[in-house]
């Protein structure tokens, strides 16, 4: 079952690169609404993209896993 689902991720694996630049903008804006120094953004922005991408982690497990399962 793998096995076809595999080609389609594939296919589809250059719109994941979307995420990237998604992560960053969305972490330096809510790290820069929150802190006022250049220092304190950097590293809000950083914490935030983590907390972000793990998230979106999970979630992509939890979905795959149940595509798994059908």
């Amino acid at each position: 079952m793998s096995t076809l689902l595999f080609p389609l991720f594939a296919a589809r694996l250059n719109e994941l690169w979307y995420a990237l630049p998604l992560i960053v903008s969305v972490s330096l804006v809510y790290a820069g609404t929150r802190y006022e120094h250049a220092e304190d953004i950097l590293i809000g922005s950083f914490r935030s993209a983590i907390w972000i991408f793990t998230f979106m982690a999970v979630i992509f497990a939890a979905l795959w896993l149940a595509g798994l399962m059908i």
